[in-house]
């Protein structure tokens, strides 16, 4: 069955997949309002279904909701224990999961569930600090922000396959493709399902907290905001002006605001995995410092690009020591600077003929994951005609853009030990050469980021070796 439009999703979300997640949704949610709402009440909701029954006993059970470990066996001691709001959070934390869970759930489903109770916890912790109560109704609000497209996901059969593989296309613009798939967007579907379910206040505090005139929207808007920043980074410029608004609004330093951030995802977690999601857990960021720095070399590779006036000023440099008296070490730092932050490649190395010629070692490196070049890169140096590319290079004293068509004839030239080094894909590589003494070979790539090489980066990695070809010849001459 085919659906679209807003209406059309509607019904059919309604009629044939989510007809009992909508009916504990409306029922926590009115009782939630009503003045008159009392223990039985919410019991009764629950004990409609035994399943969903068993599994808030089983979470409010848990460590994090039951600290104290005192055995909860009904609904009503839950309540007691627990908090009346706790455990309608619960009960309808669980019906989500439950229902959108339950047969092999798509990736999509998944990191976006996973996002949600991130954003939850995040925003149920904000509006503690600037609310004396509403705090589980922030939780639930942020939980179901993205209703539409998780039920989508959830329900969507073959049209979420269509939407999954348009959105795999490079440079899909993915509103546009929503909404040719599904004849609307998610922002309306979720609007469309929190009316049609009668969740009037979820979509108040979901949709219309922009602004710190309303606290609890609010909170919401920003534990959402701060669980969409963590996939770009703990110290994403996104992140860092999400923190510096905690801050303000709490009244607390960055520096604490970023540690509040941090423990409230090591909180989602825990919450994830005390509602029987557990497969959510490696979705929600890593907040272990060694993931962070990781993280952040990742980023700055991501964020290299190729710096033209750095590129022109190395070049001048080099140009310089060409012609007057420099430093082998200056020589190759300026090298290397210029082709790693100048011409934006990501992975330089620079291999020197060592031990009489015998192996090429790594002399200088640059770039993510590195360091190990330095300390362990050694290859023979091969004179038969099976040879390796590095000695191959060096040998016909011509630089190579590996990987492209035009030296697709070499390929069988990157061999096993070579390929084990750097990985698949293209590479640059020239013989550095001092006039006519073989210096060593000069290698660099874009791996890290798995970007392709382009011919402008070529020409500078060719004059780069060149001139600085020049700086060594130089320099050994006035020796």
């Amino acid at each position: 069955m085919r659906s679209h439009g807003l209406q059309s999703w509607i019904e059919r979300l309604n009629e044939a997949e989510l007809p009992a997640l909508a009916v504990v949704v409306q029922d926590l949610q009115r009782l939630a309002h009503s003045e008159k709402s009392s223990v039985k009440q919410l019991a009764d909701v629950l004990l409609r279904d035994a399943s969903l029954t068993s599994k808030v006993l089983r979470v409010g059970n848990s460590a994090y909701y039951n600290p104290s470990q005192e055995n909860i066996r009904t609904i009503s001691r839950a309540i007691v224990l627990i908090g009346f709001d706790k455990v309608r959070l619960i009960s309808l934390a669980v019906s989500l999961v439950d229902t959108l869970l339950t047969q092999a759930p798509r990736e999509q489903l998944q990191a976006l569930l996973a996002r949600s109770f991130h954003a939850a916890v995040q925003a149920r912790n904000v509006a503690g600090y600037v609310l004396s109560r509403r705090q589980e109704e922030v939780f639930i609000a942020a939980l179901l922000f993205h209703l539409g497209e998780l039920t989508f996901w959830g329900c969507g059969g073959e049209q979420a396959d269509e939407l999954a593989l348009a959105l795999d296309q490079p440079g899909i613009e993915a509103d546009a493709a929503v909404r040719a798939v599904l004849g609307t967007s998610f922002r309306q579907l979720t609007q469309g399902l929190v009316k049609n379910w009668n969740l009037g206040e979820i979509a108040s505090l979901a949709h219309g907290g922009s602004n710190q005139s309303d606290p609890a929207g609010y909170a919401v808007t920003l534990g959402t905001r701060i669980s969409e920043a963590a996939l770009e980074g703990w110290d994403s410029p996104a992140m860092e002006q999400l923190v510096e608004q905690l801050a303000d609004l709490v009244g607390i330093s960055r520096e604490e605001a970023m540690q509040q951030v941090l423990a409230s995802a090591d909180e989602a977690v825990k919450v994830v995995g005390t509602f029987g999601a557990s497969k959510l857990c490696q979705l929600i960021p890593s907040t272990d410092p060694e993931h962070i720095r990781r993280q952040q070399q990742q980023r700055e590779v991501r964020l290299l690009q190729p710096d033209l006036p750095r590129m022109q000023r190395a070049l001048q440099e080099l140009g310089q020591m060409a012609a007057s008296k420099g430093d082998v070490g200056l020589i190759l730092d300026t090298l290397l600077e210029g082709l790693h932050r100048g011409a934006g490649l990501e992975r330089v190395m620079l291999a020197v003929l060592a031990d009489g010629q015998r192996c090429f070692r790594a002399k200088r490196v640059s770039g993510e994951g590195t360091s190990d070049w330095i300390s362990d890169f050694e290859l023979p140096v091969e004179l038969s005609a099976q040879s390796h590319i590095f000695s191959y290079v060096l040998r016909h004293k011509e630089a190579v853009w590996m990987g492209v068509p035009a030296s697709y004839g070499l390929s069988e030239l990157v061999t096993e030990p070579i390929r084990q080094w750097f990985g698949q894909g293209m590479f640059f590589i020239a013989p550095l050469l001092a006039g006519k003494r073989e210096i060593g070979v000069l290698y660099a790539d874009s791996r890290v980021s798995g970007r392709a090489l382009s011919h402008e980066q070529f020409v500078a990695f060719q004059r780069f070796t060149q001139l600085t070809g020049r700086c060594l010849e130089a320099l050994s001459k006035r020796g």
